[in-house]
């Protein structure tokens, strides 16, 4: 994996921090994983970088002045890069050296647990054979997904009683968008059947929660039902 390095912004930033680097690993180039050539072929573009910087003191500066340090600061920066993935693959430097040199560790991000609540569900309305449900933040008792989480997987079943396993019930899909889920029904099934629903979030690894207490409502096969 390549070290992406933050460098200073300016060009007199970035010849401060290269001299840096090059007053850590001079005096010992094998304690930062180096040998001598390492060492000699990044001063070689820092002395390069140094020089073209000073041509484009405003006094003197031109236009190829001006070129030639940009190609002598991007060479630089490729050979600090070269040196960081040196540096980083050598055991014996510790996060704390490569901080003083300048080339710190990037955190790692902690990992998204799992989500540990379920969604409520509420009824919207019931439009023939459609139903639509909004999933609300069940911790938090407000509209929206929790924290860390992608969306919701959403399923439903047919009949008087709710299956108790979830191999049972309909998989309707996944939504990302809560507030408003429509979810159709065969037009075959009767005024007044009765439908359930439940739900688990899951987060961006695909991790799912504990699903959501069973809901219920009746299809008005053709009427429409309008609820809180």
């Amino acid at each position: 994996m390549t070290v992406t390095l933050t460098f200073p912004k300016s060009d007199t930033g970035l010849l401060r921090w290269s001299q840096n680097v090059i007053d850590f690993i001079t005096p010992t180039p094998a304690n930062w994983g180096l040998v001598t050539l390492d060492v000699t072929t990044y001063t070689a573009l820092h002395n390069l970088y140094s020089g073209a910087l000073t041509a484009c003191d405003p006094s003197i500066r031109n236009k190829p002045a001006v070129i030639t340090k940009n190609q002598a600061r991007d060479a630089l920066k490729a050979g600090a890069t070269t040196l960081a993935n040196k540096i980083y693959a050598a055991p014996a430097v510790t996060d704390a050296m490569k901080t003083e040199i300048g080339m710190p560790p990037r955190a790692t991000p902690a990992p998204i647990p799992a989500p540990t609540t379920s969604p409520t569900i509420r009824i919207i309305s019931t439009t023939g054979w459609t139903v639509r449900i909004r999933l609300l933040d069940g911790e938090a008792g407000k509209r929206g997904r929790p924290a860390g989480t992608l969306g919701a997987a959403v399923f439903s079943a047919v009949g008087e009683t709710a299956p108790p396993n979830i191999e049972d019930w309909t998989f309707q899909g996944n939504a990302g968008r809560v507030t408003a889920i429509d979810v159709p029904f065969p037009t075959s099934l009767a005024a007044g059947t009765k439908v359930w629903f439940t739900a688990f979030w899951f987060n961006g690894r695909k991790q799912s929660g504990p699903a959501s207490p069973f809901i219920s409502a009746n299809l008005p096969g053709g009427s429409v039902s309008m609820s809180a």
